[in-house]
C-alpha cells in the first residue's frame, strides 16, 4: 500500500529524523559536530524538502545546492528503506526540480550513485558527457 505522503519545503527539522535518513543511506558518520550541522545545512540550502507521513514523522528528503543565479545541484535524496518502491524518491526529485525551473534555474545537476542512472533518465536528467565528477582528498 502506498502511504499518503505531504511534502514540504522546511527550514527546519527534529536533527534525530534527518539524521535517521543519512544513516539509511549510508552517508553518516556520527559525531557532534557532525550533528550541530544539521540545522545550518536546512537552512543553507536553496531548497530542503521533506517527505512527511500524516502524522509529522519524516521518511524521505532531499535538497538543492545553489546560489539562486546560477546552477543547482540536487543532493541527499534519500527515502527510509521501509517505505522505498513506492515512488516518492521519484516525487522528491520531481518537485525539486521543478522549485528550480520555477526560480529560473536551468542548469540543474546531480551526481547519481552507481545502478541509479535509469532512476534518474525517467525524469529528464542525463550522463553529463565528456565530463568526470572529482572529489577533493579522494585518491583513485
Amino acid at each position: 500500500m502506498v502511504p499518503e505522503v505531504d511534502y514540504q519545503v522546511i527550514t527546519a527539522a527534529p536533527v534525530d529524523e534527518i539524521v535517521a535518513l543519512y544513516q539509511a543511506a549510508g552517508w553518516w558518520q556520527e559525531s557532534r559536530q557532525n550533528r550541530d550541522r544539521i540545522p545550518s545545512a536546512i537552512r543553507g540550502s536553496f531548497c530542503f524538502m521533506v517527505a512527511r507521513l500524516p502524522e509529522g514523522k519524516i521518511i524521505g528528503m532531499g535538497r538543492v545546492i545553489s546560489d539562486g543565479a546560477s546552477d543547482a545541484y540536487i543532493q541527499d535524496v534519500v527515502v527510509l528503506p521501509r517505505y522505498r518502491g513506492h515512488g516518492i524518491g521519484r516525487e522528491l526529485i520531481r518537485r525539486l526540480t521543478n522549485h528550480c525551473l520555477q526560480n529560473g534555474l536551468e542548469w540543474i545537476g546531480l551526481v547519481a550513485e552507481p545502478g541509479t542512472a535509469d532512476f534518474y533518465r525517467c525524469l529528464g536528467y542525463g550522463i553529463l558527457e565528456g565530463y568526470q565528477p572529482m572529489l577533493h582528498g579522494k585518491r583513485g
